[in-house]
C-alpha cells in the first residue's frame, strides 16, 4: 500500500511541479516547501508523542542523510524540472536504481538475486524506451539532462547512506530532520540568486506548492524512508520504478506531452519489473 501511494503521489507532482515553476524561482519553491515539510512532520511527531530528540552522538548522520536525501537530490532536480519536459525529467532521475543497485553491492555488501537482476532488466528497458522518442528533444537541453543525472546519482548515494548509517530514532522525527536541515542549504543559495524575482503566486501554483509540502515531501518522504528500513536497496529502488511511468502518465493528461506505442510498452515492462522484486 505504501508503494503504491508512493508511486501515485511521487508521480503526480512532476507535472505539478512544472505548473509551480511558472511563477515560483526554482530554489525558493525546493526550499519553501522543504522547510514546510520537516517542521509539519516534526509538529505531527510530537502531537503523536513521538520523540524528537537525535540521538547522542548520530546528529552527524541525520546530517550527512539530509544533505544527499535533500539537498543534493533536489537542487539539481529542480532546475532539471524547468529545463526538461515533466515526464523526461522524471525518467532521467528515476535511473536511481542503476546506481543504488551498483553501490549497495559495493558498500552495503547486498548480493543480487537473479530476480533482481532480472526486474533491474526490465526496469531500464523500459525507461530506455520511453527515452527514446525524446533523446533529440534532450541533447537540445543538455544542462536539463545533466542535473537530472546528478540529482539521480547523489539520490542513490542517500539510499546506501541510509542503509549504511541507521540512526536510532521514529521515522516520523528522522524524517523531519532530514527535511528541516536539508533545506538550510538550499535556502542559502535562494536568498542572494533569487529574492529580486519572488512575486506572490496565484491559485493553482500555490495550491501545488501545498500538495509539495503535505503529499510530496510530508506522506512520501515518511513513507520511503520507511520502506528503506524494510527492504533491501536493490528493492526498494527497482520499486520505485513506477513513479516516472506515472510521471509521464500525468504528463500526458494534465500538460498534453505524446502518448504513443513507447509509454504502453514501458508500461509493461516497468511493471512487470516491479511485480519480479515486489512479488515475493
Amino acid at each position: 500500500m505504501l508503494l503504491a501511494l508512493l508511486s501515485l503521489f511521487w508521480g503526480a507532482n512532476w507535472p505539478i511541479m512544472k505548473m509551480v515553476l511558472t511563477e515560483v524561482p526554482p530554489l525558493y519553491f525546493r526550499a519553501v516547501c522543504l522547510l514546510s515539510g520537516g517542521l509539519g512532520m516534526l509538529i505531527l511527531a510530537r502531537v503523536g508523542g513521538v520523540p524528537l530528540r537525535v540521538p547522542a552522538g548520530q546528529w552527524g548522520r541525520v546530517l550527512w542523510l539530509g544533505a544527499f536525501n535533500v539537498t543534493a537530490l533536489h537542487t539539481p532536480l529542480i532546475f532539471g524540472v524547468l529545463l526538461l519536459p515533466s515526464g523526461r525529467a522524471a525518467l532521467l532521475g528515476y535511473t536511481m536504481p542503476l546506481w543504488s543497485t551498483l553501490l549497495s553491492m559495493r558498500f552495503l555488501g547486498e548480493r543480487l538475486t537473479a530476480r533482481a537482476v532480472f526486474g533491474l532488466l526490465l526496469g531500464l528497458a523500459g525507461i530506455a524506451v520511453l527515452m527514446g522518442g525524446s533523446v533529440e528533444g534532450m541533447l537540445q537541453a543538455p544542462v536539463g539532462v545533466a542535473c537530472m543525472l546528478l540529482s539521480a546519482w547523489n539520490w542513490a548515494i542517500g539510499v546506501v547512506l541510509f542503509k549504511r548509517l541507521p540512526v536510532a530514532m521514529p521515522i516520523s522525527s528522522l524524517t523531519g530532520w532530514m527535511l528541516l536541515t536539508g533545506s538550510v542549504p538550499i535556502f542559502a543559495l535562494a536568498i542572494p540568486l533569487e529574492t529580486s524575482r519572488l512575486v506572490a503566486p496565484s491559485l493553482w501554483p500555490s495550491l501545488g506548492m501545498l500538495y509539495n509540502v503535505s503529499i510530496a515531501f510530508m506522506f512520501c518522504y515518511w513513507a520511503w524512508n520507511r520502506i528503506m528500513r524494510m527492504v533491501p536497496v536493490s528493492v526498494s529502488s527497482l520499486s520505485s520504478l513506477a513513479t516516472p511511468l506515472i510521471g509521464v502518465l500525468c504528463g500526458v493528461i494534465f500538460l498534453g506531452e505524446p502518448l504513443g506505442w513507447r509509454e504502453v510498452s514501458a508500461s509493461l515492462l516497468i511493471l512487470s519489473a516491479v511485480g519480479s522484486v515486489s512479488r515475493k
